[in-house]
């Protein structure tokens, strides 16, 4: 059987609210937030009628709760889509969303399934990273892992011990560039487009959540260099130079080639290939580099033909590091996070990998002269994960 090429419909997510009591989402389940992604997407296309759908994956990182009990299954019975259509669920942490996608892109290239849904969610409110987790007692005990593996704003401080060159200063500058680029975007009315508005209830009432909570677009230098280092005494890793702690969900339509032609629908991109790959858990954010050249090797490109680079902004010194691994243009490669990052909306953990598929998918529409694009993210406990897209919405193919 031969391969079967896999392309991106259309991507789509909710506003990304704060976690906690002060979030747009508190009193909102993580299962509705993926029923109301899953719907908008067969809404914004209707050539797909729900019998079509044949598999529905979901990633969450925290599998209880409202986020539990095969969530892939659950939210395609609650959305509206046909018993016939499967259902399962992935964690690998942040990159849970990753890959969701990546499983049923496997799916759909196999001939298992021709059209699929994938995505990622996360309601950090109700479930805070790790709250409910019994690590074996020998990941310290027999020191497999070192203890600041269990906590990600240690590993980015190991981070600028490994690079003492990554200094606070340049942290803060990286950290105040996503939100200054991601203010620009929203004015421009480039964010709304890609989220689907969300009546919720809340303290004061019914709002509709459109709009992410994270972005902080006053910040200034002055302001992020005062902000305390909670991770160490002196340290470097602050909250403002750290994506935030957030609730939100972000699906995808994917479907072979052939069904896309046959349906008549205008794929927006085809997954070129992806890789995952391990690092030292105290260091999780270098993962993304290591997933990278592998990504690389397996297609035969090299960053050099990456027009886009939809990186994961967990900590500022994780996007430098990276970006100085393959000389991008520090602080500010114009193909990196064009239209800013995690540090700016949020890192709602496994509904972040689509997100960055999402923000490539408008921005090939508004560069059709742009041929490929990288999402890449670093992922909790040591690893890293990197696919490789082409852009279908250009000029001359």
């Amino acid at each position: 059987m031969e391969k079967r090429e896999v392309v991106l419909v259309d991507a789509i997510r909710t506003a990304f609210g704060k976690a906690g009591e002060k979030g747009f989402f508190w009193h909102t389940r993580a299962d509705d937030m993926v029923v109301r992604v899953i719907r908008e997407l067969l809404r914004r296309n209707p050539q797909v009628k729900p019998e079509m759908v044949e598999e529905n994956v979901w990633g969450a990182t925290t599998q209880e709760g409202d986020q539990g009990l095969t969530l892939g299954r659950t939210s395609a019975i609650l959305a509206g889509l046909p018993e016939s259509c499967a259902g399962f669920s992935v964690d690998r942490m942040c990159a849970g969303g990753m890959t969701a996608v990546t499983c049923a892109a496997s799916e759909i290239a196999l001939g298992a399934c021709d059209i699929a849904i994938a995505g990622g969610v996360e309601h950090m409110g109700h479930h805070p990273m790790g709250a409910t987790a019994d690590p074996n007692p020998r990941f310290l005990a027999e020191r497999l892992v070192s203890e600041d593996a269990l906590v990600m704003g240690k590993t980015a401080e190991n981070l600028h011990d490994m690079f003492p060159e990554i200094t606070k200063e340049m942290a803060d500058e990286f950290a105040l560039l996503s939100q200054k680029k991601a203010a620009k975007a929203y004015e421009e009315g480039k964010i709304g487009r890609m989220i689907v508005p969300m009546t919720v209830y809340t303290k004061e009432g019914w709002v509709v959540a459109d709009r992410d909570q994270q972005p902080r677009p006053d910040t200034t230098l002055e302001a992020l260099r005062d902000l305390r280092t909670p991770f160490r005494i002196q340290g470097n890793v602050t909250a403002g130079n750290s994506s935030g702690l957030n609730d939100g969900a972000c699906g995808c339509l994917l479907m072979s080639a052939e069904m896309a032609e046959k349906l008549g629908v205008t794929p927006k991109m085809k997954l070129v290939g992806f890789a995952y790959a391990g690092v030292k858990p105290e260091v999780m954010g270098l993962g993304p580099i290591p997933a990278t050249h592998k990504v690389f090797e397996k297609t035969g490109l090299s960053i050099n033909d990456m027009d886009f680079i939809e990186l994961n902004e967990a900590f500022a010194v994780q996007a430098l590091i990276f970006m100085k691994e393959f000389k991008l243009k520090m602080p500010d490669d114009p193909r990196l996070n064009p239209w800013g990052g995690a540090i700016a909306f949020g890192h709602p953990l496994a509904s972040s990998g689509p997100r960055l598929m999402c923000h490539l998918m408008h921005e090939f529409a508004e560069s059709p002269e742009a041929k490929y694009g990288l999402t890449t993210m670093c992922v909790g406990l040591g690893q890293g994960g990197s696919i490789i897209w082409e852009n279908l919405q250009r000029k001359n193919k």
